[in-house]
Formats: C-alpha cells, structure tokens, sequence
C-alpha cells in the first residue's frame, strides 16, 4: 500500500467513484472495505493520518457495553456483542478474550452483578467470549493480587474483548486497498462538487505535501468524519444545524506493576455514574474513562487535570497502591462524536448507536455516533443507503466473514506485549525476513520501547506513514507506552525514515520538533489549583 500509486491511480482515474468516503477513521475505513468488497469502485480521503483522532484513542476494548445493559439498551449490547465476535474471528491477530473482575465489597454486590452478566453472556449467545463465575475472594487475589484488599469479599469474573484500535484502522485501510480502493492520508477535502440541481457529485481535494488540488467527481458522497461531520455538512449546506455533541474521554496509562496479571479491573460504578476499567494491555496498565462535554473539538485533545485527578482517585480506591501523577507513563485523550438527544447536559446519557442521515436536496450520506465494536455494521448500514442514493447495482455485503489483511487461521495476539510483531499477522514473516537479511534492523531504538528500525522502514514503504508522529503514536503505541521515552526515540525515527522517504537532515530536525511538542501533550498535565 503506497501513497504514490494512490496518487496516480486517482489522477488517471477518468469516469466518477461509486463512492466517495470523507474520513479515515474506524467508520470511515469500514465504509471504503464493505464498499470496495461489494465490487464498488470506492476512495477514501483523510485529512491527516489513518485513524489519527479518536479512532487511536480508545479504550483498546471490543466489547457490547456492560454500561448500556444497565441502562436498558439490550438492542445495542446484542449488536455489539455478535459484532465483537465478528471481530475476533476476522481480524484474530488484533483481537484477543480478556478476562474482568468486578470485585465485590459488599455482601449483595456478587448477587447483582452475576445476575447481569448472566443476562450479558445469554445476549451474546454463540458470540459468547467466556462464562461468567462467581469468584471467592482467595480467587480475585490470585488473579488481581493488587487489588484493594479491605473489605474484599470476592467479585465476578466476565470475558470481553482488547484489541488494538490504531493497527486495526491501518489494517483497515490495508483491507480496503487490497479489493481495490483508493485510500490515501494527509488528503484533506476542500470543497464538495456540486452538479447543476444541487446535489454533491464529488470532492475536491488537496495534497497536504505538495499542495497539489484534484477535483474527484463521484456517485455518491459519504460523510464519515466523526467529531467533524457538522463541518462537512455546513460545507454541503451552511445553514444546518449541528447533530453531534462532543465529549472527550481521558485515558492514563501507568506501569504493568498496578496491574500485573493477566486479568482486568472493572469499576460498577463511579461517582459520575459510568463503569471505568484499569486494562493490562500491551506491557502497560490502561485506566480510564472520563466522559466530559467540550465545546470545541480539535484533532489533538488535552486531558483536563480534573479528569486525571477522577481517575487516579477512582483506581486509588481499588487498588492497593494508590497511583499518583508520578506513576503516570502518558495520557491520552479521545472525542466521542454523540448524536444529539435533545437538551442534555450529561452525555454520560447520550447513546453510542449510530445515526445515518441522507440531505434531502445534496444527497449527502453522513453517519455519526457508534463505536469501535459496530464499525462494521454501521458500514454496512451506510453502503447500503449510500447505494441506493447513486443508485448503484444492488450488492449484498460480504464483511461478516470477511478476514481483515493480515489475518492468520489461528490467533497471533501477544496480550502481554512482548512480541511487538505479533499485531501484524501474516506480514510479521516479512519483518522477520529483513531482519534475518540485517540483524541491525532488529535492535531496538530505544532501550524502553519495543520499536526497531525494520518496523519504521516497513511503516514508510507498505503502511502509508509519512510523518515520525504516525510511527510513534499510530503504527506502533510508543506514544501511549510512555510520551517521554518515545520523545526520546524521536530522532532515530525520523533518521531511518528519512533514508526511506528520501528526506534531508532538516526534514529530520522539523519532525523531531514537532514530534516533541505533540508528545508534551501526552505527558502528566499539574493537578487542578
């Protein structure tokens, strides 16, 4: 998959898309696979990189929503569930079972909540991940031996699912290339074509490296943007009225010491009335969420001190050592696109399903809401609609069984992070192929992160990666790992990608800059005056 020949093939292109996709993230992505599985002649365009905003900043769970079953969403959790199974099967070098405690400090706490997550396993039927038990208390030790021990009486035991969002979004686009569409990053839109009754009929793009404008004409234009749909819809229309309210979740991650097993931490019930988890995921401990309304949504969000402050409180209460801002590796950040439900001032209440909307006059096809575990589906939903408004010929969908690129019969996901490899299915056997061809391209280039020469360089020549924050933060997780030793990493990064890419030593220096300043942005924010 090469920028390059995206770039000609688009260029040469003569006769209209299918369909054209505004935005690469998780929907975005499913859109251009199920499109371009279909036999539609689908592009995909994205402003900076694959899955660059909230896509990448997940939760790193796939799963049906313990939280909407409590709130009565039964639809929602079967489809999450038959999705998150889905999921695994298709993409098994991504996607792995892990295994949550909700621990139990009162007496009717293990009655309640093995009630539910009966009801939880029931919903998922053939779907199911793993049967939901009653643990003793000796057993939640042995499985979480840091937990808060004071007044433990045992807990729950449930299954869900982790994964790996960002190398999911590229493989993704991997997918969608590999049947034939055209996806390409830094390829912000511009501009909608308009034909002469008013209906969208393409795109006009630009280049964002060689500021080079290319007007794409298409059938029919799908708008899946995220926290920016309302822009591309004003776009198309500048007097409607938004359908998205943003809320951003605040993840921090800490040392695999808080959570050295190989089991997760669900906290019921927080003082905001959400669940929040603390994960073992890939060598480090992931805790979050907050779920905090904002005003504005850029594409690099910051964690307010309140929210580390929620968190860190909240796993302090769980935990047997209470984490502080120095136990803090690095802290991430991701914005919700919820659709709106009316006057709300919680959207802790607002639903995760998604909402596809066609314009009546344009014929602009936007979809917003959803969540990482339905992206299929939600594509599924929107080619669909999106065929009819073209009016394509009728093509059933073909995801449901469709393995992701990269996918091997049996599963290759190292939950414990000590294969960095492993995330990359069937294309590992090439990166092992250049190391074995030069062991130098096997050492790590920074002694605390699991990132070597040959990922990078496969990154530049097969992954569409362009910029030194993309390797760091989105092809590999160094980023997440700890922002300040992937600063550290920044320059050796940016030298053997400039070999790659055929850059100069200033190009080097640019890139470490502003990798540096992004970082910063990942690091421990001061406490809240």
């Amino acid at each position: 998959m090469r920028r390059e020949g995206m770039w000609r093939r688009l260029r040469e292109r003569r006769e209209p898309w299918d369909m054209v996709v505004i935005g690469g993230g998780a929907t975005g992505l499913g859109v251009a696979v199920d499109a371009a599985s279909r036999g539609y002649d689908a592009a995909l365009f994205e402003q900076s990189d694959f899955g660059q905003g909230t896509s990448s900043r997940s939760t790193k769970l796939v799963h049906g929503g313990v939280r909407y079953l409590q709130q009565g969403d039964v639809s929602l959790v079967m489809e999450a569930l038959r999705e998150r199974g889905r999921l695994r099967d298709n993409a098994p070098h991504l996607v792995h079972e892990l295994p949550f405690i909700v621990p139990s400090y009162r007496w009717r706490d293990s009655w309640f909540y093995g009630i539910g997550l009966k009801v939880y396993d029931l919903l998922a039927r053939r779907y199911r991940f793993g049967k939901s038990t009653h643990v003793s208390r000796a057993g939640v030790l042995e499985s979480i031996p840091t937990i808060q021990r004071d007044k433990l009486r045992g807990g729950t035991r449930y299954f869900d699912g982790q994964f790996d969002d960002a190398r999911l979004a590229i493989t993704l686009a991997q997918t969608a290339a590999d049947h034939g569409a055209v996806v390409l990053n830094y390829a912000p839109v511009r501009g909608l074509l308009k034909d002469g009754l008013g209906r969208t009929r393409g795109v006009r793009i630009e280049d964002a490296e060689t500021t080079e404008i290319l007007e794409t004409p298409a059938k029919v234009v799908v708008n899946a943007t995220g926290v920016f749909v309302d822009s591309v819809r004003r776009m198309d229309d500048g007097a409607v009225p938004p359908m998205v309210t943003p809320s951003q979740g605040a993840h921090v991650v800490l040392d695999r010491q808080f959570l050295p097993g190989d089991t997760a931490l669900m906290v019921p019930r927080t003082d905001d009335g959400r669940v929040m988890f603390a994960i073992p995921w890939q060598g480090v401990t992931v805790v979050g969420t907050t779920d905090t309304p904002i005003d504005a949504t850029p594409l690099e969000p910051r964690a307010l001190p309140e929210e580390v402050d929620f968190i860190l409180d909240t796993a302090g209460r769980y935990l047997a050592e209470r984490p502080t801002r120095r136990d803090v590796r690095s802290v991430f950040v991701g914005v919700r696109p919820l659709v709106k439900a009316g006057a709300t001032g919680n959207t802790a209440k607002l639903s995760r399903d998604h909402t596809v909307t066609i314009d009546d006059r344009s014929g602009l096809v936007t979809v917003a809401g959803g969540k990482w575990t339905t992206y299929r589906h939600m594509a599924e939903d929107v080619v669909d609609q999106a065929a009819g408004v073209a009016a394509l010929p009728t093509r059933a969908c073909v995801t449901e069984d469709l393995r992701l690129h990269g996918a091997l019969a049996e599963a290759l996901t190292d939950r414990n992070g000590n294969d960095p490899l492993s995330v990359y299915g069937s294309d590992a056997a090439a990166l092992r192929a250049m190391t074995a061809e030069d062991s130098s391209l096997g050492e790590p280039l920074h002694p605390a992160l699991p990132i070597t020469a040959a990922q990078v360089r496969w990154a530049c020549e097969h992954e569409m990666t362009r910029r030194v924050e993309d390797v760091l933060s989105r092809r590999t997780r160094c980023l997440i790992y700890d922002a300040a030793a992937a600063t550290e990493a920044a320059p050796a990064v940016a030298r053997v990608m400039a070999e790659c890419l055929g850059h100069d030593a200033a190009w080097e220096r640019d890139q470490t800059e502003s990798f540096a300043a992004l970082a910063e942005g990942y690091r421990c924010p001061p406490a809240a005056d």
